[in-house]
């Protein structure tokens, strides 16, 4: 059976294996704890377990949230200035030609990196580029990158996420084996040709050209040449990335990334399918290998992402019910009740594009074994079709799998794809689910295993999150719906609290919500928790509460908390003994047994509560079980509660208390046998001995006792045994006669005296007649009444209060003929009930006082009949009002002409109303209504018709599904008979609201059928169906209204305001009520108004204040619940959901309104103009102009605006009046209000206040220039303050520069005579030098690798630096590799030194859109390694490149050649200068440049620096200047270095160098003469210092001697241990590196001092006592020390650029001239004469390329240390190299960075510089070819067998196995490759190396 048929089978067993029951409760079981508002659209959340702070990503902006969701810190992110069009402005070097405008920041990705304590935030803005940003504070940036100044920056390191606010991005953060960190990414392509890339646009997509949808990248931030790139070389195994020709055929839409066990997971949607096919899925599920575990025993490569990744469908639903869309997955474990282990599922939301959606599930171990069997098929069963190489990728190789023989796939193979099976699979058919639930809107899922339950919640797009608990006895429990705020959908991302997993973490549009998952408090007794079904929940037994278990305090207890699991039986009891006490008896103790789960109770406080604080200590005696016995004391007599008068018994609560907290409850009864006979008092005995206790009966007191001690006399045991009265039945008696009444008697003495009691007092006298007789004599009852009964009970004459028992009431009537009985048929009538009456002198009376006494009554008589009219079916209820209409029904028979009417008897009055059912006639026919009465008869004045009702028209003739239309029905007679209804389509009634004979009116009821047929409408009569066609009409039903927004949704206060309510389907609506709550009073009602088919108006109604408000709409009187009603058996709505679909409206203030200066009296002259301007305050309203009203007086004003806040209102007539003042009233829907008057009057009074205005403005210009003389005067006496400030400043200067240059000349004459020793300049091996240029980031990376381990393991001494680089090892095959490899390799290299294969191979390689930038530098240098034995060759080669490069430049701008390097042949031209220069750059350039390096490092050496921040007092570069004046004082100390053979040296250090610091120095000293890779580090040494006295001691930069500065520990330093001047040491090596402190600059700066905190100087506040004695002057003074500097160093700078810009005679730069000559042949053959032009072309070929490489990174030709300050000091020489070197000229200001005004002066002279050397080189004698190739020939011998060409090979071969048809095809293309059948010896050449590479694998 296919897997996931098994699933099917498996989870309807699990979900349906009784039946689906949902179980409504009437209470939330979910609540909102905290809640956050965002003002812009979310977009992403994470929450961090360990701090519990909660990072939310919003459009523009992102915030750090506490646990409480408050704001800690927010960070603006957008908008910004961008083009989707543009690079990221992070890439160096990337001018954009497209214009930007303000971009919103949309967030794409949000990523949590603890171990490495960064936030990974990508946005949509710069290309989809990510930051790294502190955890702790996310306004901060952790990381930089690109680092500044960086070069080597690749759009594939900027270009993450999605760079639309639409298009889709998913990642996840793992670490690798190897401990590396690593992000997964996977982003929609959003290039050309999709809805993303802008319209009308034909420019080739720049964005993506190169960026694979998935993407495996590094993230470890300590290595950041490598941050964001694909992890792999060659990176394309570590991408997923769709050909750009099947691109519209995979447009992959992500929806959740996720790791489970060692495998990353991805959720997708291929949206290019949507639309075609509705019953086919367009869900995903792809999974690749993730490289967390050991390395595999083979290689320690890492996994390879298309060698893992696999793809299957989702199918959820089947038979064309397929929801084919997946919206949220979620990864869970579900438990089960039969002890087998946990199973992994997946959870899946799925919808179609009606918007219903379903709940899918798949078990991951199906999905595990759908993968293995996929990967076995494609080896050893391809043609199954089961699974095919996906081809669509530019991995795939083919659209089959290929036979692989018998070849044994091991289960890592099978799992994650092996060397023969490197391409992504695709396998064919689907993973299959039935939905579990269907409804509408489902939008998200998460699912919790909570003990051993599984809880799933769903959150939906119409704001509800519904939580279904999956029950152990297999029923899926729905509790009801948590409402969320705002109506707005929720996020497919859910996640629980990590720290707190009964909290759920939910995003909606914009809101971040805290969901408790469940509300236990709500249920107040242990079975109502348990009977909650309720996962979450359970009875906290010594609490006595319903709580999550976490929160009951004793849970760790066993049987504590009873859960879900354990079931309500388990819910703590008690059981009482005895259950009923006496009040009379002696019991003291009771006996209590506890059931249920209750924790043991030994050695607890336990005690018994009865209430009213009377408690007793109980006495647990043992345990049994679960139950557990325990005595208590019975509570004291005395304090027994009181019996009511009114009843036998009480009940006593009783509470089992433990540790003072009420546990388990009961009850007991406290009876008294003697109140059971004195309440009962009837019946004493019987209710005695029939009590629930044991009572007993006492004869001879005729009481009730509760023991048989109680008395010695006779007791009575059993009811029978009783005294009782034997009711017998009495015949009815006339009122006032007298009468003999005998009753029986049981159990009674004979002669006993008694009394017959009737009541009120009614006593007679009873005589025994026999043993059991008794007579009650001369009885007379009287009665007023028609009829009366009276109840006989015997009482003992000696005990007035005690009876004979009567079980049965014996009853007695007395009637009174006179009463009830109005005429002759009534009276007589009263026979059947016993009644002698007889009829007589027109009156009734009893018959004996009637004589004569005549029986014949008059004939019937009819006053009245209703109705008059009915149909001819009859069956019409007719009533008759009269009199004698008959004694009993029997007699009475009714007519209606012909036609019979059927009596109803049990409506029958006798004498005076009658109702019969008519019967059917034949016609229509008007008669008299006929009741005969034996053979008397009586007729009806009025005469009863039948008639024929017929519907003639109804309208409307359709309405809306929901119902409430009000329809109007026309006919004739339809107010017939008495019972009438409106029946539609035979089942629902229409609500009758008026009833004439010709209309009726209705409301429709709520359709009952889904279809939309026309459905009957019928009138029927008396409960009959319909009987004829005449009264049926049609009636259609159509789709409900839809409301689809409301417009605006502010008001103010005041109500009115006009809301606008849009949507479908209004011309259904009659009537449109609009209801308004929230507003802390009644909900407001207001009438709407249907404006067209999808407009509605509606007026606000007033708010009594601020809020907002919930807004529903009654449709034609039936309330709106939304368009989209849930389908037949989805989740059900609870009762706050059946409040209808609602709107939200905030009701804001008032708006104000005031004219101009806000006078509130205008004046005004009769009959000019008015104009008036109006202000509006401060408002959200957003009001439209159309709201205002302005009234001025009674006239109107037209109004115009000018801005949302100013407003004109003009009156360009006569504005006259009666009255003086008129007001100006500003009006908005209800709100109006004066704000000011218009006072009509002459313009006088204007002109007196003109002159006075006038007056004053004069005096103020009079004292403002006063005030601006006095302070011109003060300004001119500072500036020629300051003027002789700067002078005194600018003399110090000079001063310092002059004794800081004399120092250095001494110091660096000295230095360079010690370079003349043996040792000399530490220049590096060419070999080293080639490595370094060609590879400068992998060599750096096996340095780092493979040098400084050498170091850190190795504290013995120097080691020579060894070579690294596997270019300079020998080339060692595999040992399993066949000769025939070898063979390849060297038919492979043939073909290269064919030009033309060469040049064909380099130019298809760079056509390929996924060939890097990075790809084609590493294939020009490996070219350059592999034939760097013929450079004449590889010269020729370059040329011919260089002339293509030519050719494409000059068509668009030729100046811009070579300004970057992007292709292969400009990374051959660097390595070709790199080559030719290395002799002249040694002998020649070296020694200058080391005497640079050396004059830099001293001048730093010479002022204090800062061992944490590296900021010092003498640089070049302003970023790294101290910027303080730290004293500083030289001193000599004496120092021997043990192990070393020298003798004792002075050094010089400074007093504020840290111990570092000194040691570095003392270092320098010993060392100077060998290269630094030799040198110890700092770390590796000890400093011992030698005081006076004999006593010595180590020297630490941190030990208990420290001292802490502002908050912060400070290094300790020379001074800090007060070393004398000359003071003695001793330098050793340590035996074991000591690792606890590690390197200064990186130590914590919020820990750490040393000269001044870590943060920039110029924004301390704080000042310490040890800074008091500081200048207080400004930081900027301190940046004429950059000229000191430079000043200083002037000289060596001047010595540098002239070796490099001057020619030797003896050594002319031959390469040089041969390539400027080359460079100007290619212009003249082109036609540009442009001098610009050419001298670009020269400084991009020479002096950009070659030489300001070689000046920022010096560490490529000597091996010294190149720190980071001295980084800093060379790129300010550099930019000036740049800037001689460029023909604009340089626009400088005082705004300019200092970097470029430091050198700015001497610029202008080094152009001079660069022009004359180009000329120079120009005026030499021309190269010959021969010439240049011998020179060329020289080079290559010189350096032959350096390195190791077949590894280069080897490279250069993987490029062309990756691109293997391109380049088969442009070898077919290029005629002399066809005809020099190159392609086939390519193929030769992958056949040789393949083949083996193949058999490597298959023996593995």
């Amino acid at each position: 059976m296919y897997p996931s048929e098994n699933i099917i089978l498996f989870l309807c067993v699990l979900f349906f294996g009784t039946r689906w029951t949902i179980h409504q409760r009437f209470v939330s079981a979910l609540q909102i704890q905290q809640a956050f508002t965002s003002p812009n659209l979310t977009n992403n959340f994470v929450v961090d377990e360990v701090s519990k702070k909660v990072y939310l990503a919003a459009v523009n902006t992102i915030y750090q949230l506490n646990a409480t969701l408050h704001v800690e810190v927010e960070k603006n992110t957008g908008p910004v200035e961008d083009n989707l069009l543009c690079h990221a402005p992070q890439l160096p070097q990337a001018p954009c030609e497209h214009q930007k405008t303000l971009t919103d920041n949309f967030n794409k990705l949000l990523q949590l990196d603890r171990a490495q304590g960064v936030l990974v935030v990508c946005g949509s803005v710069y290309q989809g580029f990510c930051e790294l940003r502190k955890m702790q504070n996310v306004s901060e940036i952790a990381v930089e990158f690109p680092p500044q100044g960086a070069k080597t920056v690749f759009p594939s390191m900027l270009n993450i996420a999605a760079n639309h606010p639409n298009a889709s991005t998913v990642g996840l953060i793992f670490r690798s084996h190897s401990g590396n960190t690593r992000l997964l990414v996977g982003a929609t392509y959003t290039g050309m040709g999709t809805p993303f890339f802008p319209k009308n646009h034909s420019k080739e997509d720049l964005r993506f050209e190169n960026t694979p949808e998935i993407a495996i990248r590094s993230l470890n931030i300590k290595d950041l040449s490598r941050l964001f790139t694909y992890d792999i070389n060659p990176s394309e195994d570590n991408v997923f990335k769709i050909k750009q020709e099947v691109k519209p055929k995979n447009k992959l839409n992500f929806v959740h990334a996720f790791i489970q066990k060692t495998y990353s997971y991805i959720a997708i949607n291929n949206d290019a399918n949507m639309g075609h096919k509705e019953s086919q899925p367009n869900s995903i599920l792809a999974r690749i290998c993730l490289d967390t575990e050991n390395p595999r025993k083979s290689t320690t490569e890492s996994r390879k992402l298309t060698e893992s990744y696999i793809q299957m469908g989702l199918q959820c639903g089947s038979n064309g019910n397929i929801y084919n869309r997946v919206v949220s997955v979620y990864p869970a474990e579900i438990h089960f009740a039969d002890g087998h282990e946990p199973e992994h599922f997946l959870f899946g939301v799925f919808s179609k594009s009606n918007k219903n959606s379903a709940l899918c599930v798949y078990k991951f171990s199906d999905i595990e074994e759908v993968i293995r069997q996929g990967r076995k098929n494609c080896s050893n069963s391809p043609s199954s079709g089961d699974v095919q190489v996906l081809d669509s990728v530019i991995q795939g190789s083919g659209a089959v799998c290929i036979q692989k023989g018998n070849l044994v796939l091991q289960p890592e193979q099978l799992d994650c794809g092996a060397a023969h099976l490197q391409h992504p699979l695709d396998l064919r058919r689907p993973l299959k689910a039935m939905p579990l639930l269907e409804t509408v809107g489902l939008s998200s899922v998460a699912v919790e295993n909570v003990h051993n339950h599984t809880v799933v919640f769903l959150g939906t797009s119409n704001a509800r999150l519904y939580k279904l608990n999956l029950l152990r006895n297999l029923t899926l429990a729905n509790q009801p719906s948590l409402k969320l705020p705002s109506g707005e959908s929720v996020h497919h991302i859910m996640t629980f609290d990590p720290n707190d997993r009964n909290y759920l973490y939910l995003m909606t549009s914009n809101h971040l919500l805290r969901v408790k998952v469940s509300k236990c408090d709500q249920y107040t007794s242990c079975s109502e928790c348990l009977g909650a079904s309720d996962a979450y929940c359970g009875w906290c037994t010594l609490e006595s509460r319903c709580s999550i278990k976490q929160e009951c305090a004793t849970h760790p207890l066993p049987r504590s908390w009873i859960g879900l699991g354990e079931g309500v039986q388990q819910c703590p009891a008690m059981t009482i003994t005895p259950p009923e006490i006496s009040v009379a008896s002696d019991i003291t103790n009771v006996g209590i047994l506890i059931n249920g789960s209750v924790p043991d109770l030994h050695g607890s406080s336990v005690q018994c509560d009865y209430g009213l604080g009377v408690s007793t200590a109980a006495t647990v005696h043992f345990e049994s079980g679960p139950s557990q016995i325990q005595t208590c004391p019975l509570l004291p007599r005395e304090k027994y509660p009181r019996i009511p008068d009114d009843r036998d018994h009480i009940t006593v609560p009783m509470a089992i208390k433990v540790n003072g907290m009420s546990v388990v409850s009961g009850n007991f009864t406290i009876y008294d046998c003697e109140q059971t006979g004195v309440i009962h008092h009837k019946t004493a005995c019987r209710s005695c001995l029939s009590a629930r206790w044991r009572c007993y009966w006492n004869q001879e007191r005729n009481i009730c006792v509760s023991s048989k001690d109680d008395s010695k006399d006779n007791l009575l045991e059993i009811p029978e045994s009783c005294p009782s009265l034997v009711a017998s039945e009495v015949p009815p008696s006339p009122s006032g006669m007298s009468q003999d009444i005998t009753v029986s008697v049981n159990n009674t003495e004979e002669g006993t005296a008694l009394e017959c009691d009737f009541g009120n007092e009614q006593l007679y006298e009873a005589r025994w007649l026999g043993r059991s007789e008794v007579q009650c004599s001369s009885v007379m009852l009287t009665t007023a009444e028609k009829s009366q009964v009276f109840h006989l009970n015997l009482r003992r004459k000696d005990q007035p209060d005690k009876y004979i028992d009567s079980p049965v009431p014996m009853a007695v009537e007395v009637y009174n003929c006179g009463m009830g009985s109005m005429d002759c048929s009534q009276c007589w009538g009263r026979e059947d009930q016993g009644h002698l009456c007889g009829w007589c002198e027109n009156s009734c009376r009893p018959r004996d006082d009637c004589s004569p006494l005549k029986s014949q009554c008059p004939n019937p008589e009819i006053h009245k009949i209703w109705p008059l009219s009915g149909p001819l079916e009859g069956g019409t209820p007719l009533t008759i009002h009269g009199r004698n209409l008959g004694r009993r029904a029997s007699d009475v028979g009714v007519t209606i002409g012909a036609v019979s009417c059927t009596l109803v008897k049990e409506r029958y009055d006798v004498s005076v109303l009658l109702v019969c059912v008519t019967g059917k006639s034949p016609a229509k026919m008007s008669e008299v209504v006929s009741v005969s009465v034996a053979d008397a008869v009586g007729r009806s004045l009025e005469v009863y018709s039948y008639l024929v009702p017929r519907v003639i028209s109804m309208e409307p003739k359709n309405g809306s599904r929901a119902g409430g239309t009000r329809v109007t029905i026309r006919g004739e007679h339809l107010n017939v008979g008495s019972q009438l209804r409106v029946r539609v389509n035979g089942t629902d009634d229409c609500a009758i609201l008026t009833r004439h004979s010709d209309l009726i009116e209705c409301r429709m009821p709520a359709a009952a059928q889904p279809r939309a047929d026309p459905v009957p409408v019928c009138v029927e009569f008396e409960n009959l169906p319909c009987q004829s066609h005449l009264l049926s009409v049609l009636y259609t039903y159509e789709k409900d209204p839809s409301i689809s927004a409301i417009h605006p949704t502010k008001s103010y206060l005041s109500g009115g305001r006009t809301i606008t309510v849009t949507g479908q389907g209004f011309d259904l609506v009659q009537t449109v009520t609009m209801e308004v709550t929230g507003m802390d009073s009644e909900p407001a009602m207001t009438v709407c108004t249907v404006r067209d088919a999808t407009v509605i108006t509606c007026p606000s109604p007033a708010a009594p204040q601020s809020t907002q408000a919930t807004v529903r709409f009654f449709l034609n009187e039936v309330l709106y619940r939304g368009a989209s009603p849930a389908p037949h058996g989805g989740l059900e709505e609870d009762n706050e959901l059946q409040g209808g679909h609602f709107f939200h409206m905030d009701y804001l203030e008032d708006p104000q309104f005031f004219t101009a200066n806000k006078e509130k009296l205008i004046k005004h002259h009769p009959g000019s103009p008015l104009n008036l301007i109006i202000n509006k305050g401060p408002s959200e309203l957003d009001l439209a102009p159309e709201e205002y009203t302005v009234m001025i007086g009674s006239i109107p004003c037209d109004i115009k605006f000018n801005s949302e806040q100013l407003f004109h209102c003009t009156i360009n007539g006569t504005l006259s009046s009666n009255e003086r003042e008129l007001p100006v009233t500003v009006q908005v829907g209800k709100f109006q209000k004066t704000i000011a008057m218009v006072q009509l009057g002459g313009s006088e009074p204007a002109i007196v206040v003109s002159i006075v205005v006038c007056g004053i403005l004069l005096l103020l210009c009079t004292v403002a220039l006063v005030v601006y003389c006095t302070k011109s005067r003060r300004a001119e006496r500072y500036w020629q303050k300051t003027l002789m400030q700067m002078e005194e400043m600018e003399s110090q200067i000079r001063e310092e520069i002059r004794k800081g240059f004399a120092e250095l000349q001494t110091d660096m004459t000295d230095l360079t005579k010690e370079l003349n020793r043996s040792q000399g300049i530490p220049f590096l091996e060419y070999k080293q030098f080639v490595t370094r240029t060609f590879f400068p980031k992998m060599c750096s990376d096996y340095e780092r690798s493979l040098v400084q381990p050498v170091y850190e393991n190795d504290a013995l001494g120097p080691r020579a630096l060894p070579e690294t680089h596997p270019l300079l090892q020998d080339w060692q095959p595999s040992s399993t590799a066949k000769p025939n490899m070898e063979e390849g390799i060297a038919l492979f290299s043939t073909l290269l030194n064919n030009k033309h294969f060469l040049v064909t191979f380099v130019h298809a390689l760079e056509q390929q859109k996924d060939f890097a930038v990075r790809d084609r530098c590493s294939l020009a240098s490996l070219l350059t390694i592999a034939l760097h034995g013929k450079l004449e060759y590889y010269t020729s080669i370059m040329k011919d490149l260089l002339v293509d490069l030519i050719d494409a430049s000059a068509s668009k701008n030729p100046k811009l050649m070579l300004r970057r390097t992007e292709s292969v042949v400009e990374k051959m031209l660097t390595n070709w200068m790199s080559i030719c220069m290395y002799s002249y750059l040694k002998e020649t350039v070296g020694e200058p440049f080391f005497l640079l390096l050396c004059a830099i490092k001293q001048q730093i050496n010479k002022g204090s620096i800062d061992a944490i921040t590296g900021k010092a007092r003498y640089t070049l570069n302003e970023e790294w200047l101290l910027r303080e004046n730290i004293e500083a004082k030289p001193q000599n100390i004496n120092v021997s270095f043990q192990g070393c053979g020298m003798d004792s040296l002075m050094v010089r250090v400074m007093n504020t160098d840290t111990i570092c610091q000194v040691k570095e120095k003392i270092l320098e000293a010993f060392y100077k003469n060998l290269p630094f890779s030799q040198w110890p580090r700092a770390e590796d040494v000890d400093l011992e210092w030698f005081a006076s006295g004999g006593n010595s001691r180590i020297l630490l930069d941190l030990d208990n001697s420290s001292i802490m500065e502002d908050g912060r520990k400070k290094l300790n330093t020379v001074f800090h241990y007060k070393i004398p001047e000359g003071a003695s040491f001793a330098m050793s090596l340590k035996d074991k590196r000591d690792n606890t402190l590690g390197r200064v600059k990186d130590l914590d700066t919020e820990k750490y001092v040393h000269l001044v905190p870590p943060h920039d100087e110029m924004h301390e506040t704080k000042k310490s006592h040890r800074q008091s004695h500081r200048k207080k002057v400004l930081p900027e003074i301190y940046l004429t020390r950059l000229l000191s500097t430079k000043g200083t160093l002037q000289k060596f700078l001047d010595d540098l650029f002239q070796a490099i810009l001057s020619i030797p005679p003896e050594r002319p730069p031959l390469a040089i001239k041969y390539f400027f000559d080359f460079l100007e042949e290619q212009a003249d053959k082109r036609g540009i004469t442009d001098p610009d032009t050419l001298h670009i072309w020269k400084t991009n070929s020479l002096p950009l390329r070659f030489w300001v490489n070689i000046l920022k990174n010096p560490q490529f030709v000597f091996d010294i240390d190149k720190t980071d300050h001295m980084d800093a000091c060379l790129s300010v020489i550099a930019q000036a190299f740049i800037d001689a070197c460029s023909i604009s000229d340089l626009q400088l200001g005082k705004d300019s960075p200092t970097n470029k005004l430091l050198y700015a002066k001497e610029i202008p002279e080094y152009k001079k510089r660069v022009q004359c050397y180009y000329h120079q080189i120009q005026e030499m004698a021309p190269l010959s070819e021969q010439e240049m190739n011998a020179h060329l020939a020289e080079e290559s011998r010189k350096y032959r067998n350096e390195f190791n060409t077949n590894l280069a090979l080897t490279e250069i071969y993987q490029y062309a196995k990756r691109y293997r048809n391109q380049v088969v095809n442009a070898l077919d293309a290029n005629p002399t490759a066809r005809r020099t059948q190159l392609h086939h010896k390519f193929e030769q050449v992958i056949a040789l190396v393949e083949d083996n590479i193949y058999e490597c694998s298959s023996e593995a």
